[in-house]
């Protein structure tokens, strides 16, 4: 079956992709807050466009704002649901799916390659625990999902925004953390790693100072790599380089008042 050039013109106003996610699916909802990334509209290869057309009405999600999200229904089990932020091509993404067909993976990115490039994985792979959203996962976190509807977060190398002046970009911020801290479950955990060490020493700063979380190393400081992580393409070219890569591993915690309210 030939696949329409994903490079024709278009029409003004016509959808880049028609089935597939939205260029701004929150549009003008909700605030013009600072952004932790930046959207990049860059090459599709014809095989992603296919994927983008074809799945995103399957297994894609719109980040609008407008709507509660029952991860039950999106997936259509109950397994534990894992948030990721910003998965790249998404290798990794579909690695860790296939190790771990018992747990649901939530990613989300803006990368329209990414997207349909891991929504091609996953059909090629049989990966039916993988979601792909659209859009900013604040709004997600902030007004799609449920209080404890989340059993982990990932966020694997964000933009680590290395200018000074940029610093209130990056996405690992108290502010943050408080909100994502709400979506999860006590005991979920929250993994971070970062090839950029400022950026990993402010990530063991905010995390060590929040009360919501404790880190899972007894001695504090950073964690081996887990195995569950992947080595990725993108890790492996900078570890060539000399980077040093740091791994973060948190725990919710669970307060007294909580427990006491489960009693």
């Amino acid at each position: 079956m030939s696949v329409a050039s994903p490079h024709r013109s278009r029409a003004k106003g016509e959808p880049r992709f028609p089935e597939g996610p939205k260029a701004d699916p929150a549009g003008s909802h909700f605030e013009r807050r600072i952004r932790s990334f930046q959207p990049r509209r860059s090459r599709v290869t014809a095989g992603q466009a296919d994927a983008l057309q074809r799945l995103w009405p399957l297994w894609g999600l719109d980040i609008d704002g407008q709507r509660t999200v029952d991860l039950a229904e999106l997936f259509g089990n109950t397994h534990p649901v894992v948030l990721e932020i910003g998965f790249g091509m998404g290798e990794a993404t579909a690695r860790m799916a296939a190790d771990e067909p018992g747990t649901n993976i939530l990613a989300v990115d803006v990368h329209t390659p990414g997207q349909g490039n891991l929504l091609g994985l996953a059909e090629r792979n049989n990966l039916t625990n993988i979601r792909v959203a659209n859009g900013d996962a604040i709004i997600l976190l902030r007004e799609m999902l449920p209080p404890d509807a989340l059993d982990g977060l990932r966020v694997y190398f964000p933009d680590p925004w290395p200018k000074k002046r940029h610093h209130k970009r990056r996405l690992i911020q108290p502010e943050f953390l408080t909100l994502a801290a709400a979506r999860l479950k006590p005991g979920a955990l929250v993994h971070c790693a970062t090839d950029w060490e400022p950026y990993a020493e402010q990530m063991l700063e905010v995390l060590t100072a929040h009360p919501d979380f404790e880190n899972t190393q007894p001695e504090g400081g950073y964690a081996p790599r887990p195995d569950f992580r992947p080595l990725t393409r993108f890790e492996g070219q900078g570890l060539d380089k000399g980077h040093v890569v740091n791994d973060l591993l948190f725990r919710r915690v669970q307060h007294r008042d909580q427990s006491a309210a489960g009693d």
